[in-house]
């Protein structure tokens, strides 16, 4: 069994990067920046486990890196990321996983076998090789052997396809005092906008669309992103690890939208769908709600974090026309090379 690569200091789940196989290791990251090579590892199935209920929200005194992985979040930003029509996280779905039929009997990997033992309710529970929150005190146990989790293919695969990892340029500092470069000076986008690869083509209008979706989720933890390496800059963002979103219904995390109204730049196809989506008959909520049913862990979400996803639809709008109120429609919605918006799908569509 694979355990996949985390920062020591957010290790709030076991994620695993295989399924269950006889022949696969165990692998962590240091504390600190998460590296290339931990993130540069993710190879073609990936199962992220329980660790919080649906109705729990992120405590308030949680750094956002010290935050748990959800399985639902990496649920939901598959159906929010195709309803945004960006397309760019690889399919995920929920399911429940045997445990012990699934994980403790078909592996060879004794270390991660000698975690399994039978909880004091006769629940099957293991923990895993780490360095935080993998002791019998954060055991991932199931009922009695049966625990949600969410599945996600990474196609294609590394061999295949290799992929180059950069550093998000609105990353943050990842430490418990100081603040990013990007949190202290208001024309830090300036400086983004003439440092390659941001000075040309799209790559720059892809990170606001990766921010859109971030903040619609409440996802504070990108600290990287990643693209074909074969395309060079004539490609778009990969939409990978997802699992710290939706977090929290009840605040909507305005530093996530730092980075458009900084730049005060979008495609022009990314603002007429969100238009869209906050009209009545195309209410992202119910169009989350309708596309999630199909889970096997429906209900994915509840209602309200469902609600707080208009709720940040609005806020994104808002910015949006505040930046073209300040410097003209054709100076922030940009029409993309070669792009025709009229033949992006309706919201409705599968």
């Amino acid at each position: 069994m694979h355990t996949s690569c985390k920062e020591k200091d957010a290790e709030g789940a076991i994620e695993f990067t295989h399924p269950p196989s006889p022949r696969a290791g165990t692998g962590e990251c240091v504390r600190g920046e998460p590296s290339r090579s931990c993130i540069r590892s993710l190879r073609a199935v990936g199962i992220l486990h329980r660790r919080q209920t649906r109705d729990q929200e992120t405590p308030p005194d949680f750094f956002y890196f010290s935050d748990f992985e959800r399985h639902n979040a990496e649920v939901a930003a598959f159906h929010l990321d195709r309803i945004l029509d960006f397309r760019r996280v690889p399919p995920v779905a929920g399911r429940l996983v045997n445990m012990t039929r699934e994980i403790r009997d078909v592996t060879r990997d004794k270390k991660l076998w000698r975690t399994f033992f039978i909880s004091p309710a006769n629940n099957v529970c293991f923990y895993g090789e780490c360095s935080y929150y993998c002791s019998t005190e954060h055991a991932l146990c199931g009922k009695p052997d049966q625990i949600e989790g969410s599945l996600a293919a990474f196609l294609p695969d590394l061999n295949l396809a290799k992929r180059k990892t950069w550093r998000n340029p609105w990353r943050r500092s990842y430490h418990k005092r100081k603040k990013a470069e990007w949190e202290v000076d208001p024309d830090y986008c300036d400086e983004v906008k003439q440092t390659p690869p941001y000075d040309r083509g799209t790559r720059l209008l892809d990170v606001m669309d990766m921010t859109i979706f971030d903040f619609l989720m409440g996802n504070m933890d990108r600290h990287h992103y990643e693209t074909f390496e074969k395309f060079g800059n004539d490609t778009f963002i990969i939409h990978l690890d997802n699992g710290r979103g939706f977090g929290k219904h009840s605040h909507d995390e305005l530093s996530i939208l730092v980075p458009l109204s900084q730049c005060c730049r979008v495609k022009k196809s990314t603002y007429v769908r969100l238009q869209l989506l906050a009209k009545e008959e195309f209410r992202l909520s119910i169009l989350m709600e309708e596309s999630l049913l199909r889970d096997r862990l429906s209900p994915v979400l509840l209602q309200r974090h469902l609600q707080a996803l208009d709720r940040r639809l609005r806020l994104v709008l808002q910015v949006l026309e505040g930046c073209v109120e300040k410097e003209g429609y054709a100076n922030v919605v940009e029409e993309e090379v070669g792009g025709d918006t009229a033949t992006h799908r309706t919201p409705g569509h599968r």
